[in-house]
């Protein structure tokens, strides 16, 4: 997966929740933006398909 971060995700949600969160995550010594992208990473992982692997076929390659 890339590493650059070229692209904004903008997500609307109630200012208090907003407030505590950040708040949190600066008590923890971590950003925000972090925390999302970890949850979103995670997300993804969990619940993409998982890629049929052929017989022999030790890592998702064709031969």
């Amino acid at each position: 997966m890339a590493k650059n971060k070229d692209a904004q995700l903008i997500v609307r949600i109630n200012k208090a929740q907003r407030d505590e969160f950040v708040a949190l995550c600066n008590e923890l010594d971590t950003s925000s933006s972090r925390e999302i992208r970890k949850f979103i990473k995670r997300f993804v992982n969990k619940n993409k398909p998982k890629q049929k692997q052929h017989k022999g076929d030790h890592n998702g390659e064709e031969s």
